[in-house]
């Protein structure tokens, strides 16, 4: 690996978190649409759905709400990225003493940061609505470090989308089914009260998982083996994909 592989991915990190920081409205936009959707289930929908908790519907519907956040931000970091090849940048890096691993990574934490913001965004306003948890410091740090990870997995399946795509609605278009998948989960409604085949999916895909462990531990219940299985698939899929995208870009750039 390149010498310099840390200080050169710091430097392209700045760059590309000063480009967010000259448009903050892609962290807003990225958080319209979750905070619509938590609005339109609580307020419109919320009454007439039993989720055997009898707590606050805010407070089930919250973990959900925060993949679909991630979900529809980790498409800017396509986006960005096809620009960019688009643009000559790659080209120009590689006459420059840049490590390769560097470009990518640089926009890797650049959509960690900014999903974190979004995330803020969306947790603020789930707290006017009254969401409440008494969850404690450790807790809060298990339900930060998994979304850290669903952002990381679900980033580099965004890397190899805008590193494959031919148009800039190819390069965010690959995420609306990310987004979908949370509505077939746990994250609205039990699975129990779903038809046969479509709980059997439900039960079984990494959202269900991920989405039970973060209320769990906001609700300061027993996370159980659940937290081990949301793990598993966090991992699988954040190796999966980082070993994908790097393929590609060596394809891409080689």
């Amino acid at each position: 690996m390149h010498s310099h592989a840390f200080s050169d991915t710091r430097i392209l990190t700045g760059r590309s978190l000063r480009h967010i920081l000259r448009s903050p409205d892609t962290i807003i936009t990225t958080a319209v649409t979750p905070v619509a959707m938590m609005l339109l289930f609580v307020y419109v929908f919320g009454g007439a759905i039993n989720t055997g908790t009898g707590g606050p519907y805010v407070n089930y519907l919250l973990p959900g709400i925060l993949l679909i956040t991630i979900s529809s931000g980790v498409a800017y970091t396509a986006y960005r990225l096809f620009l960019d090849l688009q643009g000559g940048i790659f080209e120009r890096f590689r006459s420059m003493p840049v490590a390769r691993s560097s470009v990518l990574w640089a926009h890797v934490l650049t959509s960690l940061a900014a999903n974190f913001g979004a995330l803020s965004i969306v947790v603020g306003v789930a707290l006017l609505m009254g969401f409440r948890t008494g969850a404690s410091v450790g807790a809060w740090l298990a339900v930060v470090g998994i979304l850290a990870l669903f952002t990381l997995a679900l980033t580099w399946i965004a890397v190899i989308a805008g590193l494959l795509a031919k148009t800039v609605d190819g390069a965010s278009g690959f995420s609306y089914p990310l987004i979908f998948l949370p509505f077939i989960s746990s994250a609205f409604v039990p699975t129990g009260s779903m038809p046969g085949p479509v709980a059997w999916f439900a039960e079984n895909q990494p959202v269900t998982s991920i989405v039970d462990t973060i209320r769990a531990l906001f609700a300061q219940e027993a996370v159980g083996s659940g937290i081990w299985t949301a793990l598993a698939w966090l991992a699988g899929i954040l190796f999966a994909a980082s070993a994908a995208a790097a393929m590609v870009y060596r394809r891409k750039t080689g």
